[in-house]
């Protein structure tokens, strides 16, 4: 993931910022409790394309 295109996407749902998971490809809003699928290089920022993060497993640091 590009960090100049991380430093300039944010959280579709909460306008927050988003944390990178490379083990995943996922990005991450820990204030929306949402990840986001990167598929083919490319971030899906739909909420409906967005996981839900369970409350039990630890978000990112």
């Amino acid at each position: 993931m590009d960090a100049r295109l991380l430093d300039i996407l944010v959280c579709p749902v909460t306008k927050g910022p988003l944390v990178y998971d490379k083990t995943r490809q996922e990005l991450v809003s820990k204030s929306a409790r949402l990840a986001y699928p990167i598929r083919d290089g490319i971030p899906i920022m739909l909420e409906s394309e967005a996981r839900v993060l369970d409350d039990a497993a630890p978000a990112l640091s």
